[in-house]
Formats: structure tokens, C-alpha cells, sequence
């Protein structure tokens, strides 16, 4: 079933009736935005409720392989789907009107053509865009719903690369025409950032009554790409992250839509916000590689990526939980109350492992960095404000505290041999930078170096130390908020 996007019709903005917080953290700085005109004009600013925190690590680079726009050569094999066939497929068997054909086939024609005049970095990028529109067909899942958003974004990735300059990665982009915000991934292109998008939905409904139209225009804009998926409306991803391949989704974005649908009610008080969260809410209910629920024995995990369900990301849970909790508190959904207390449950008994008693993990095992450690302890604030729950208000306040709290060194190694290579151990309680410098026993300096680190036992390699006595190590550290601390200790080398 295709989904038709119903008409969302302004009512006046009404007082607010609950005070929600804003997705990411307050103290997140506004990012900086470049803005294509009409004209192919790029300008940057900074836009104040695009939060400059980025929410998604970097994906890895991946080598795209444009389609061929020629037929291979005689293979037996049965003929394979293309963009173009696809196109004329759904438009023989009425999926697609004639009007939307032409513009489709016409839009594809025009990449194919921009891509065929440039060079390096502009033509790697337009051609990885057409090559994910083409696998997508080749997988038999160019559908008519997900027509308007993977050719948008292939005439945005056009207008980009043969106009605008050359982008560094994350960067964000912005058109004069449009409120969407993109995003650019390097050796995919400019991609629609959906999480980012929402995001800055949430801001303008923050900012007050003066700024919720152009929140509206902004929903407006996206509430149209979202597709069928799992049964409900899920706004997905177009190009391979991380090792997934198009498309995919997130319980991230999605929360964070259904919380940015949950605001435009309260501004406007326009009920198909809350009916257009209520169809948002299947894809909780439906396990990967479709949905974003994994079931546990005390409820469900709502995971980042449908691509890699065993990823534990513990700041896009959160923010999940905050969408569904926030709409389900407003609108007395019952399936949204089920959804949010089987995630709660679950996150709940999760949270403290994500606790090294120094600093924050973004997943088991690996630190945050010092924007992902904003960005979670922020989330556990609004989950303690919101449901009272100790474990998020004690985690808060421990993540709060670790902000101003330096590094705890331990020096480890004691004794080493004469003329062989030595290993300084030490153990390191958070990230940090490293310095060591080892003295002699004549006072003189004879190494010293730094390193970054993740929390645990550590170590650096000297060179072999060419005489017996007593050698100072003074190691020292500093932590990602800047707190420094360090420590003087003795190795015997013998």
C-alpha cells in the first residue's frame, strides 16, 4: 500500500500545555550549515536548532561502483532490474501516473548526464548516489512510496556536485527551498539526515510560538518520505553505513520523529500529528532487519541500526524512549505505553553497564566522546525529570560529575632489565591523553612521549635502559573535558 501523506492544515498555536525538552542537550552549540540558492549560490551560517552534536559516528567508506547506463554483454542470465525498467514497470501497471513517470525517467536521465561531465571527488559522489538507487531497484525495492525521497535526493546530490563546492565529511547542507537539512557522507553523497532533520524540528518548537510555522513547513516537507515498513510509517536511510546496505532505519530517528510530531500537536493542536505518531509506532513492534525491537527477558532494546541488531547504542535507546514517552504521555496510546515500559524495563536494568565509574560507554566496551557524553547524560536527565527512575537520575549525576573529575593513573610496572626494551604499564580510568618522561638516575631525561587512550591497563615501550638504579616515571593525563591530573612513581631496572 502506498502511503499518501494527508494535508496538514495549520491551526492557530495554542499555549503550551507540557513543557518538553529539547532532543539534545541545551549547551549544544548550533551547528554550521551551507545553503545552496537558487542560483547555485552557497553561503554558510549557523543554525541555531541544528544541533552541531553529531548523533551518528561516521560510517565507513565505501568504494561505490556506478550502473552501468549500457546493457552488459551476453551472459544468460534472466534480465536484471534497473532504475530505468522499474520506472516503466510501475508505470504500466498504474503504480505510478504517467506525469510522475516522465519526471522520475527524466530526473534520472539528467544525474546520468551530470555525472558523464565531471571529474574526481563531484563525479565518485553523484555516481555513488546513482549506484544505491540502482541496487535498490536491483533488490526489487524501488517501490512508489520511497519515489519521492531517493529522487530528491538524487537531484540534490546533481544540483550539489555540479554547482557547490566540495564538502569535508559530516558536514551539513541546507537548500534555500527547503527546511530539510542534509547531510554529507563521504563516498555516498548528500543524504537526507532524518535524525537531523527531526532534530531541528524539536528546536523550532523549543524556540516558542515565533518559530513553530517553520517547524510546521519543516514536517510538512518530510512527513511526505515516509514510507511503509513494518506495517506503519518509518522515515529510512538511503546509503550504505557502517556495513549496511540501503535501506535501513533507526530507532533513533524514528523516536525522534515521534516526538517531533508529539510538539507540532502541542503548537498547533492539529490532531493528524498525533494520528501520523500513532502509524510511526509498527516499527517498535517488528524485530530487525524490518523493525527495530529486540526482544529481551525484561522487555526490548530498541537498537540504532536494523542492519546490526547485537549493536548496543545506548544514547539512541534513550532518545527512543523519550519519543515514545512523550507521546504516549500526551495522547493515552496504549501501544505506545507498552512500547515505552518494555524498552523502559529493559534500559533500566542496562544503564549502569554503561557506567565505568570514570566516564560514559557509547557501546560495551568502547568510551563515548566528550559530545556523546553530553549527549547521553542529557538523555538521562530528561528520562529522570520525565519518570523519577533512580538508575537514570544517579547515572546523570555520576556522568555530570565525571565532566570536572580528572583521570586516575596508576603506575603498574615495577622493575625492568637493563639493556632490554621496557613495558610501562599503568592503569587509566576514562580516555585520555598520556604523557610519560622517564629520568635517569643522573636527573636526566632520558624519554619521553604521549598517546591517547581508552580506559584500562595501558602501556608504553622505552628503549632499552642502559643502567642499574632507580628510574623516575612521571606520567600524566588529560581527560576530554580538559581535567588534568598526573602522577610521579620509581621502576628498579636491574
Amino acid at each position: 500500500m502506498t502511503y499518501v501523506c494527508r494535508r496538514i492544515v495549520r491551526a492557530g498555536a495554542a499555549p503550551l500545555l507540557v513543557a518538553l525538552a529539547l532532543a539534545f542537550p541545551a549547551g549544544a552549540q548550533a551547528a554550521r550549515v551551507l545553503v545552496m540558492g537558487p542560483d547555485g549560490h552557497v553561503t554558510a551560517r549557523h543554525d541555531s536548532f541544528v544541533p552541531s552534536v553529531v548523533a551518528t559516528p561516521a560510517p565507513n567508506n565505501v568504494q561505490a561502483t556506478a550502473a552501468s547506463a549500457k546493457p552488459t554483454k551476453a551472459k544468460k542470465k534472466p534480465p536484471q532490474k534497473t532504475v530505468a525498467s522499474e520506472l516503466t514497470r510501475l508505470a504500466t501497471s498504474g503504480a505510478i501516473s504517467s506525469s510522475q513517470y516522465g519526471t522520475y525517467n527524466s530526473s534520472f536521465n539528467a544525474a546520468l548526464s551530470a555525472e558523464r561531465h565531471l571529474r574526481g571527488t563531484r563525479a565518485t559522489e553523484l555516481e555513488a548516489v546513482i549506484t544505491n538507487l540502482h541496487d535498490i531497484a536491483v533488490a526489487g525495492k524501488l517501490t512508489p512510496g520511497r519515489l519521492p525521497v531517493l529522487f530528491q535526493t538524487l537531484d540534490r546530490n546533481r544540483e550539489w556536485w555540479t554547482t557547490g563546492p566540495l564538502l569535508t565529511p559530516g558536514q551539513y547542507v541546507e537548500f534555500s527551498d527547503s527546511e530539510l537539512l542534509w547531510e554529507y557522507y563521504a563516498g555516498q553523497g548528500i543524504e537526507l539526515q532524518v535524525l537531523g532533520s527531526f532534530g531541528k524540528a524539536d528546536g523550532l518548537y523549543t524556540a516558542g510560538p515565533a518559530d513553530y510555522p517553520q517547524m510546521e513547513t519543516l514536517l510538512s516537507q518530510i512527513i511526505p518520505l515516509a514510507v511503509n515498513r513494518a506495517g506503519g510509517l518509518v522515515w529510512e536511510y538511503y546509503f550504505q553505513f557502517g556495513g549496511g546496505k540501503p535501506p535501513w532505519t533507526s530507532a533513533m530517528s524514528q523516536g525522534t520523529g515521534i516526538e517531533a510530531l508529539t510538539r507540532a500537536y502541542l503548537a498547533s493542536h492539529n490532531p493528524e500529528y498525533l494520528q501520523l505518531a500513532h502509524e510511526a509506532l509498527p516499527v517498535f513492534t517488528a524485530p530487525p532487519p524490518v523493525g527495530v525491537r529486540v526482544a529481551t527477558p525484561l522487555g526490548a532494546r530498541y537498537v540504532q541500526y536494523t542492519f546490526t541488531p547485537g549493536t548496543s547504542i545506548i544514547n539512541a535507546f534513550l532518545q527512543s524512549l523519550i519519543g515514545l514517552y512523550d507521546y504516549a504521555q500526551l495522547s493515552h496510546d496504549p501501544l505506545a505505553q507498552q512500547l515505552f515500559n518494555a524498552g523502559n524495563a529493559e534500559a533500566e536494568a542496562e544503564v549502569p553497564q554503561f557506567d565505568t565509574g570514570a566516564w560514559s560507554l557509547y557501546q560495551p566496551g568502547i568510551e563515548d566522546t566528550l559530545s556523546y557524553h553530553e549527549l547521553v547524560t542529557g538523555f538521562l536527565q530528561q528520562l529522570c525529570t520525565r519518570t523519577k527512575a533512580p538508575v537514570y537520575c544517579t547515572t546523570a549525576q555520576h556522568f555530570t560529575a565525571y565532566l570536572t573529575t580528572p583521570p586516575v593513573l596508576q603506575l603498574i610496572t615495577q622493575h625492568a632489565r637493563k639493556g632490554k626494551t621496557t613495558t610501562i604499564s599503568f592503569q587509566l580510568s576514562k580516555v585520555s591523553r598520556v604523557g610519560i618522561v622517564v629520568v635517569g638516575p643522573g636527573g636526566n631525561t632520558l624519554f619521553s612521549t604521549s598517546a591517547s587512550f581508552p580506559y584500562g591497563t595501558r602501556s608504553f615501550t622505552v628503549p632499552a635502559l642502559k643502567h642499574k638504579g632507580t628510574y623516575t616515571i612521571h606520567l600524566s593525563a588529560t581527560d576530554l573535558a580538559g581535567n588534568f591530573n598526573r602522577i610521579v612513581g620509581t621502576i628498579q631496572v636491574s
